[in-house]
């Protein structure tokens, strides 16, 4: 609270939460504007069905039951993200592009918004004519045209949104809008938990062991978040005319949980595509997809679960080697002057820090699948109706606490340009 206090006083941090804010308010105002000529009741009878479609609309804020505008969300961009990532990780071009500074990341987001755009189309249109037409009030070809590309248009006004948060606001926009969406479904689900408890369906001593749980994953998720294994290094004394440099030493903080929230936006996105697929591919295979991965009952549940813990360890790794690039740090403290005490330097080093690097990361990735896992498990098996557990609770610690960080920057930077002034 006194870092909030300290950064209101400061009128540059105080202009980045007030734009982000702002952001976040149009964001919700679109959750509220209905997409024209839907009966919502089919909508909303066919998400409690589907547990799928559930987890989607949870991330959408509630914008996927009630239909309004910002249905898609912000899942295209999201998959569309992970799709230019991967790419640029085969492909050397899209590697040099990535290398070649400020030119060469527009061109990326340039290439990640065009993707976005055929994601925001295709899915579109898979919702439109998969889920949405039982619901429309007017079913002819015009009318499904302009559902369409309303929903079209507000995914690129949602990705729009997030890139403005990220440039002149406080935090990663895409994480924050999800954050933000997750929230807003809690006094929904308050409201549900304290009705079945009016009806006797749930116990306080089930509550009680929700809670904890809670406590106990939000705890265990800001210890791994937070923690950083320091890697020495030793700067050489070099004599430059009559003055003498290096001799300091310094250290390489590299983070258990280097990739933060990312890998389970990730894995979560991967895994409303089979849905997505399905909806292009009719009732049949909307079917053998809900069999396959529905989460009220035990063998969905497992599947579903088990298949996120692989995808949240698989980009884990993926996102540290794009984060922390071992050969780019090798060459500069080789550049520098810098050694790791009782390491060569080049390869050596290399092979050092990306050693300790895989380590870390299997750690801090199985144990964030543990920490989605526990609380999962009591609301599939004690039937606590609360989508505020495993994944969305994971999302909320993380952003938190990467909004907590890009804040506390902000202050050091501006005490220490007060302090030069």
């Amino acid at each position: 609270m006194n870092k909030i206090q300290q950064a209101l006083k400061i009128k540059d941090i105080r202009k980045k939460l007030v734009f982000t804010f702002l952001m976040i308010i149009v964001f919700r105002l679109g959750t509220t504007i209905p997409v024209p000529g839907i009966n919502t009741s089919v909508i909303k009878s066919m998400v409690e069905k589907n547990s799928l479609l559930g987890l989607y609309n949870m991330f959408s804020g509630g914008a996927f039951s009630n239909f309004t505008i910002f249905a898609l969300g912000i899942g295209p961009y999201i998959t569309a993200s992970i799709i230019i990532q991967l790419l640029t990780a085969g492909f050397e071009s899209l590697k040099e592009l990535q290398k070649s500074g400020e030119e060469g990341k527009k061109k990326i987001n340039k290439y990640t918004r065009m993707t976005t755009l055929a994601l925001a189309i295709i899915q579109a249109v898979g919702i439109t004519l998969g889920i949405v037409r039982r619901a429309l009030k007017v079913n002819n070809p015009f009318f499904i045209f302009t559902v369409i590309i309303t929903l079209v248009a507000a995914s690129m006004m949602v990705m729009w949104l997030g890139d403005r948060i990220t440039e002149k606001g406080l935090g990663n926009g895409s994480s924050v809008l999800i954050f933000v969406g997750i929230i807003s479904r809690l006094p929904i689900d308050i409201g549900a938990i304290a009705q079945k408890v009016s009806i006797g369906l749930l116990k306080w001593p089930a509550i009680t062991v929700f809670v904890v749980v809670v406590l106990i994953t939000i705890t265990g998720v800001t210890f791994i978040n937070e923690s950083t294994r320091k890697i020495p290094v030793q700067y050489a004394k070099r004599v430059v005319g009559r003055k003498m440099y290096g001799g300091e030493s310094s250290h390489i903080p590299m983070k258990v949980n280097q990739s933060g929230v990312m890998p389970i936006i990730f894995a979560s996105s991967i895994l409303a595509l089979p849905q997505t697929i399905a909806l292009l591919g009719g009732p049949k295979m909307q079917a053998a997809v809900n069999a396959f991965f529905n989460l009220s009952t035990d063998k969905g549940f497992w599947t579903y679960r088990i298949i996120e813990i692989v995808l949240i360890v698989l980009f884990s790794y993926f996102y540290n080697t794009i984060s922390f690039n071992t050969e780019d740090i090798t060459k500069n403290m080789k550049n520098s002057g810098g050694f790791i005490p009782g390491i060569r330097p080049g390869k050596p080093t290399e092979k050092y820090l990306g050693g300790i690097l895989s380590k870390l990361t299997i750690v801090g990735a199985a144990f964030l699948g543990l920490m989605a896992m526990i609380p999962a498990l009591i609301t599939h098996y004690m039937q606590i109706p609360m989508n505020f557990g495993g994944t969305s609770l994971l999302i909320i610690v993380g952003v938190a606490l990467e909004l907590k960080r890009q804040l506390e920057s902000n202050l050091v930077m501006k005490n220490y340009q007060g302090f030069l002034k």
